[in-house]
């Protein structure tokens, strides 16, 4: 039988983290700790409003399930639970590092896959002015791969200002739905005349048709559109890439199902997070070792992580230690 306990914990940001929706300056999370036979797990999830979930839905949905969730004996019964997708993500994780522990072994050997290898982060540079986000670039410029939170009508000056302030960085954008079709030629032209690898979510999901068959040469990778497999159908011939996150699929064990299908569609994969602690990357880490582009920076972007979390050396990412995960 399983038990569990779910608390919040608030990380704050290191200043403010802005997108084309808002600002935060604070990482609100919910932590879930399974036990089983005396072994204990832990998983942690972002409940996101743009999604429909609060963090005090999701705490209130994981206690009406309280009796369903200690009869779950494998990560099918935690699927099948009717909850916020964050607070199945959360359980599936902590079903992980349960199971890892009392077989003695990691996650990814659990799994049936290879020794997780570190790799190459994006870092985030919030939405800001022109000037603004010129000089933080420049100051991250020693990282091998930026993403640009983009959305607002002074788009293209942005891009001209980061490419002049770092000529020699990789870079890709997160336009968070703030695109419409009047401007997209626009913006995409911009994007590769910049030499932008990747752009997500340029578009409103589900007003995004004009996607299919337009010319373009950077990636257009869906964020906000894909969810689980039964998003990826309607996928095909707008996107090139999906953004996987923990979050939005409802754990590990469905978003390494989605990276296998997405890869077997010909679709670019990535790896994304919300803002978060290590705890949140670590799982992701694994469905990274699918992806070409990964973007588990969020620790990076709080003012402090827990204990034991991810080493980062540069931009380059390292697998979890026992001691956090799996």
């Amino acid at each position: 039988m399983l038990t569990f306990e779910a608390v919040t914990e608030s990380w704050p940001i290191a200043g403010r983290f802005t997108i084309s929706r808002g600002s935060k300056t604070a990482a609100d999370v919910v932590v879930v700790t399974l036990e089983r036979d005396g072994i204990r797990g832990r998983g942690e999830c972002v409940p996101y409003a743009r999604y429909r979930e609060t963090v005090p839905q999701v705490l209130e949905a994981l206690e009406q399930q309280r009796k369903q969730i200690a009869r779950c004996q494998n990560f099918a019964d935690i699927a099948a639970l009717d909850l916020p997708y964050a607070a199945r993500n959360a359980l599936d994780c902590a079903l992980w590092d349960v199971t890892a522990r009392q077989a003695g072994r990691r996650a990814w050997e659990v799994a049936g896959l290879s020794t997780p290898k570190p790799l190459t982060t994006a870092y985030t540079l919030s939405l800001d002015t022109p000037e603004a986000m010129a000089a933080a670039a420049k100051t991250a410029a020693s990282r091998p791969l930026l993403k640009l939170k983009l959305g607002g009508d002074a788009d293209s000056e942005r891009l001209a200002a980061i490419r002049e302030a770092v000529p020699k960085a990789r870079l890709i954008v997160d336009a968070n739905e703030g695109w419409t079709a009047d401007i997209i030629e626009d913006r995409l032209a911009a994007c590769q005349r910049h030499g932008v690898e990747l752009v997500e979510q340029p578009l409103p999901a589900g007003n995004d048709e004009v996607l299919r068959g337009l010319p373009r040469q950077t990636l257009i990778c869906a964020d906000e559109s894909v969810h689980g497999i039964d998003t990826l159908p309607g996928l095909v011939g707008k996107y090139d890439a999906i953004n996987i996150k923990l979050d939005k699929t409802g754990g590990l064990t469905p978003a390494l199902a989605l990276a296998r299908a997405a890869r077997d569609q010909g679709l670019t994969i990535m790896v994304g997070c919300m803002l978060a602690t290590s705890l949140a990357m670590a799982p992701a880490t694994l469905v990274a070792q699918f992806a070409s582009y990964v973007d588990l920076d969020g620790p990076l972007l709080l003012q402090k992580d827990r204990g034991d979390g991810l080493v980062y050396d540069g931009g380059l990412m390292h697998p979890p230690v026992a001691a956090l995960w799996g």
